[in-house]
């Protein structure tokens, strides 16, 4: 049986111990809450209030249960307050020493059998638990913020915790209504681990000027369905804390490049531009603490007449390729009102394409999306074709066909003989050098990489790939396109994966070593990552909707060009892809599919 826990403490009222606070008086646990002073026991006192006041305006706690709730806390300054409780988490900020100084007090204050617990996010546990004299007794519940709200708590075990102190702690989580993930004491943990590489690789293509602050976040929310971009979500988490949090991995995860702060987050930091508590970080906020962002120097200019200056004009499309993406890019710039020309390889492959269109629209119809007249206008745009030479006189040719670069790059040869000057050329590639294809023709200034999402009628993304060769008129004339499709198109450089797929397939990468290293298992790391970090899928799900010889042609493309060691793809990656378990669509991947 789990030992019952009735008094807790909680040592730090920041926000993260005033959460962690309302978590347990919540659930009907007393709760000392201790502070080093006056002033700061006012300000946590306020920050629960805060919380609990917000939550009865918002009708999700009655006032009775607001007023119980904070009658359970008691508030106290100083260490000596926690002497008769069950249990102790430290919510202090993240510095090494300070924590291994409050530990050792509270093994001196606590009775001998009261757990000693750290909420620590990427310290050692270890570190910290040999500042007592009971380690067997001392663990990591790492809650996340805001605590009340987010489901998920690492419980974090030593190679000393006790076997029965862990069973207590998981017990309390399932009390506590919330999902607990059970890991050894490795830098980041789960979710940190996977989540600041990716954070830290979206700050260093910022400092590099490979696409602004706005289209990565875009990018990134628009394309994976993230809650948030990575850099609002630095600001949000503040940017000494992000640097602390890489500066630990990198120094106890083994000196991975990746995990190096980028120097422009130190330069932020000693500038005193640590994110929303600040009022500046990436973005800047009405005051100190404000979620609002308001426009400053570095925010773009959106209207529609700067949108549109120097475009060419477009009124016929050709499309081609008879594949998924080739159909959806057709229904959507046949909906916008373009003039399409559809290229298949011949007439049965254009049948084909034609009626997987039809089957959309009227789907379209049937949900309400669409009307009737409109579906027959959308389809009566379309021209069906098997000759490539019918694109003779189209403004715009996209591209959808194999993601092979021979076959592309003989494509696009082959339009370059047959469309007329001033013609735009753009290629659909997700991991492909948009150069190599530029470079198969005469007019490399008029090729461009837009590279729309699955599904395109759906997905309102479009990344806008620039090569060294592309002219500003070409570029001006894609961006007015994208928006006359009704898609939000992110401007970057011609650079292996672009933006969401070099910042994506990292983090899948590193979620699969992270299983290979059996740090834990690939329904905890799932678990850790939507409900620690609101992703819309945990890595393993997606990798297996993806597919996993998608993933690693991708992660393979990624670590060809940049040769970085850390993007090496997983051996585990390679082996199933090998043994043919390739996800969803063989009925095996990470998981089996069969037996759903």
């Amino acid at each position: 049986m789990a030992r019952e826990f009735t008094r807790v403490g909680v040592v730090g009222l920041g926000t993260m111990g005033a959460g962690i606070v309302e978590v347990f008086a919540r659930n009907g646990i007393d709760v000392t809450a201790v502070e080093i002073s006056d002033g700061a026991l006012e300000r946590g006192r306020a920050t629960l209030t805060g919380s609990t006041d917000r939550a009865v305006a918002k009708g999700k706690l009655a006032e009775a249960e607001r007023d119980a709730l904070l009658a359970r806390v008691d508030f106290r300054v100083g260490l000596d307050a926690l002497h008769d409780v069950d249990l102790v988490i430290e919510a202090v900020p993240e510095h090494l020493d300070l924590k291994q100084r409050i530990f050792a007090e509270l093994d001196r204050v606590c009775k001998p059998e009261a757990i000693l617990a750290t909420n620590t996010s990427s310290l050692s546990v270890t570190e910290i638990s040999v500042a007592t004299t009971r380690p067997n007794q001392v663990i990591g519940i790492h809650f996340f913020n805001p605590a009340p709200v987010m489901k998920l708590v690492e419980v974090v075990r030593t190679v000393v915790t006790s076997a029965d102190v862990v069973a207590d702690v998981e017990a309390l989580c399932e009390r506590l209504g919330k999902v607990d993930v059970t890991i050894s004491d490795r830098a980041g943990f789960i979710a940190n681990a996977l989540l600041f590489g990716y954070l830290n690789h979206a700050v260093g293509m910022f400092e590099a000027r490979y696409a602004t602050r706005e289209d990565i976040d875009a990018a990134m929310k628009l394309g994976c369905g993230l809650p948030m971009g990575p850099l609002a979500l630095m600001d949000l988490i503040g940017l000494d804390t992000a640097y602390e949090i890489l500066d630990t991995m990198y120094r106890r995860g083994g000196r991975d490049r990746r995990h190096a702060p980028a120097p422009l987050l130190k330069q932020m930091v000693t500038a005193g531009l640590l994110g929303r508590k600040s009022g500046r970080g990436f973005y800047t906020y009405e005051r100190p603490g404000s979620p609002k962002v308001v426009p400053d120097e570095f925010t773009p200019l959106v209207a529609d007449a700067a949108l549109a200056d120097g475009a060419r004009a477009i009124a016929k499309v050709g499309v081609v390729g008879s594949g998924t993406m080739a159909t959806g890019i057709i229904e959507v710039f046949a909906k916008a009102g373009y003039e399409i020309i559809s290229v298949t390889r011949g007439a049965e492959k254009s049948a084909k394409v034609c009626e997987a269109v039809k089957t959309s629209l009227n789907k379209g119809v049937v949900r309400g999306k669409i009307s009737e007249s409109d579906r027959d206008d959308a389809l009566g745009r379309i021209t069906w074709s098997a000759t490539l030479e019918h694109l003779a006189d189209v403004d715009l040719v996209v591209e959808a066909v194999i993601e092979e670069l021979s076959v592309k790059k003989a494509l696009f040869a082959s339009l370059d003989e047959i469309c007329k000057p001033g013609v735009v050329l753009a290629t659909t590639t997700s991991s492909l050098p948009v150069i190599d294809v530029a470079m198969a023709t005469q007019r490399p200034a008029d090729v461009i990489g837009l590279h729309f999402f699955n599904p395109a009628p759906i997905m309102p993304l479009v990344e806008i790939v620039q090569t060294i060769r592309t002219s500003a008129e070409t570029s001006a004339t894609a961006r007015a396109v994208t928006a006359r499709l009704g898609k939000t198109g992110v401007v970057c450089g011609d650079r292996s994966g672009f933006i969401v797929n070099a910042l994506l397939f990292p983090y899948l990468n590193d979620a699969v070593k992270m299983l290979e290293a059996s740090y834990s298992t690939a329904d905890d790391i799932d678990y850790a990552m939507k409900l620690g970090c609101g992703y819309p899928m945990g890595p393993f799900e997606l990798l297996d909707v993806v597919g996993l010889d998608v993933s690693l042609a991708i992660q393979q493309e990624l670590y060809l060009e940049l040769r970085e060691p850390g993007f090496a793809p997983a051996p585990l990656l390679e082996h199933l892809v090998t043994a043919g378990y390739l996800g969803r669509k063989s009925g095996r991947g990470f998981r089996d599919h069969t037996r759903r």
